[in-house]
């Protein structure tokens, strides 16, 4: 099993598995703990049956592990993603117990996953700062991309009258060939992540139509700007009074020219920090491997390895983005 006191013994070993290293660990388990408690403190029902409950949350049978280690479970199965089963098997423990400390220290995380584009617009701070702005792109708040990932085939249903209802094709996306889940990610220019949204299904919405869905781009100030890629053809026309930096897209009898390609590699040199970014969140497999959970749940993992993503970056800031 792996636990707080035995990776103690070889800490060169946390980062590759809970995706951090320890002293990372015991900075995110202070923070972890006092908002653990506070989010205890305000469940006033019981989650099986949603009554008003009768006894104080923690009382009755206690964990067989620390919270301590309980949130390092949970790192090690968001980095592996292997099953209860596995799981199970390590620490000793009926799988539907692993479930049950899982979705109890998962819920805390999501309470702590916040991110500052997301806030209402006065308590955005604006970047100001060297070393959070690119050189030949000081306006760019932004730099907008999107996610996918592959999810279990939905099973078909039948309604009430008994007519079968297609739940498989709207995640089954044409270009990935196989059924898939998106999530819009939107990192500030020194990569960490400023918003997340909702997880949707892949086969029937295009990028384009998240970005419209959300209106990230629309929250913007006047003075701000944002960066896509080619895949976003057609949102300026949307916000024609917000710049948006955009690759030139070659069209039927319509081939770029050279400068349009010159153009179009300065550009990819400063959008690379978003797949940059999109790798950091790639270092926890349960955002690799066919999605096996409920897809329902999909959105609070995708935050919850966002706000992890964003201390590792804060901890190993990524490349700097200069022409030189």
């Amino acid at each position: 099993m792996i636990t707080y006191d035995r990776l103690k013994r070889r800490p060169g070993a946390a980062p590759s598995l809970i995706g951090m290293t320890l002293a990372d660990f015991e900075q995110l388990y202070a923070e972890f703990w006092l908002a653990h408690e506070q989010r205890l403190s305000h469940i006033k029902l019981t989650r099986r049956t949603k009554t008003v409950r009768r006894r104080a949350v923690g009382a009755g049978r206690r964990h067989r592990y620390d919270l301590r280690d309980r949130l390092l479970m949970t790192l090690f199965w968001l980095r592996v993603y292997t099953t209860y089963e596995v799981m199970g098997f390590f620490y000793e423990l009926n799988k539907t117990n692993i479930e049950d400390n899982l979705r109890d220290v998962l819920a805390t995380l999501q309470t702590m996953s916040t991110f500052t584009f997301e806030r209402p617009g006065p308590e955005r701070a604006k970047l100001r700062s060297v070393q959070a702005v690119m050189d030949a792109f000081p306006d760019v708040r932004l730099v907008i991309d999107a996610k996918e990932q592959r999810v279990q085939r939905p099973k078909s249903t039948k309604d009430d009258q008994g007519n079968m209802q297609d739940h498989q094709r709207p995640y089954y996306s044409g270009k990935k060939k196989t059924h898939t889940m998106k999530n819009q990610i939107a990192v500030r220019p020194d990569g960490l992540i400023e918003a997340v949204s909702e997880s949707v299904p892949g086969g029937c919405t295009h990028d384009l139509s998240l970005l419209r869905q959300t209106d990230l781009v629309g929250q913007l100030a006047p003075d701000e700007a944002a960066m896509v890629d080619k895949g976003y053809d057609g949102i300026q026309k949307d916000y024609p009074d917000i710049c948006i930096y955009q690759p030139y897209k070659a069209r039927r009898n319509h081939p770029l020219t050279a400068e349009q390609k010159a153009y179009n590699r300065f550009l990819a040199r400063y959008r690379i920090v978003v797949e940059h970014t999109i790798a950091q969140l790639n270092r926890f497999q349960v955002l690799v491997q066919v999605f096996r959970h409920q897809r329902d749940s999909h959105s609070q993992i995708v935050r919850i390895v966002a706000s992890l993503a964003n201390r590792r970056i804060q901890a190993t800031p990524l490349k700097a983005y200069v022409t030189a």
